[in-house]
């Protein structure tokens, strides 16, 4: 587990950078029936703040059983394209560095714990088959696969190279 925690520090530092490098023209370009970069970093946001509740919640629970949200309307709502460009991506970045604080101080049990219930077949990046049980270890990386995606989007680059799955 340190290595990914180490690995996502990573990525959210090199993210941070590379993102403040573009332009905020570029940020707002819209690719045909896409999101544009400050989109796509907003989505970010919303999917930070929804799992930060989802994974305090977990530690004190025996389910993982997580509330969806409507990414479209989310980002919609929120008119991510008026907002500067620096300042969405240092949200994004403080963010994820608490969530990565939050995520070190996770007991290994509680991370470990497999879970019969849960609804990772509707809520998770890569999807688990609802009759297969769990972790939310699994949660957690599948939360920074997700982010790791969305950047490539992006930056057309690669970040971080541990991005595993246990289950």
């Amino acid at each position: 587990m340190q290595q990914f925690l180490n690995e996502f520090r990573d990525i959210v530092e090199t993210a941070r950078r590379n993102l403040l490098v573009l332009g905020p023209e570029e940020a707002a370009k819209h690719p045909a029936g896409k999101w544009s970069p400050k989109e796509i970093v907003g989505h970010l946001i919303d999917s930070a703040t929804n799992n930060h509740q989802r994974f305090i919640r977990a530690q004190f629970t025996d389910d993982l059983v997580c509330p969806p949200y409507d990414q479209e309307n989310w980002v919609n709502a929120q008119k991510y394209s008026d907002e500067s460009w620096s300042e969405l991506v240092n949200l994004w970045a403080s963010y994820n560095l608490h969530l990565h604080h939050v995520i070190s101080v996770m007991p290994h049990d509680t991370l470990m714990r497999h879970r019969e219930k849960h609804n990772l077949d509707q809520v998770a990046w890569k999807a688990v088959d609802s009759t297969t049980p769990t972790t939310l270890e699994y949660f957690v990386r599948d939360y920074v696969g997700h982010m790791r995606h969305h950047l490539k989007q992006i930056l057309g680059q690669e970040f971080g190279n541990s991005y595993q799955t246990l289950n």
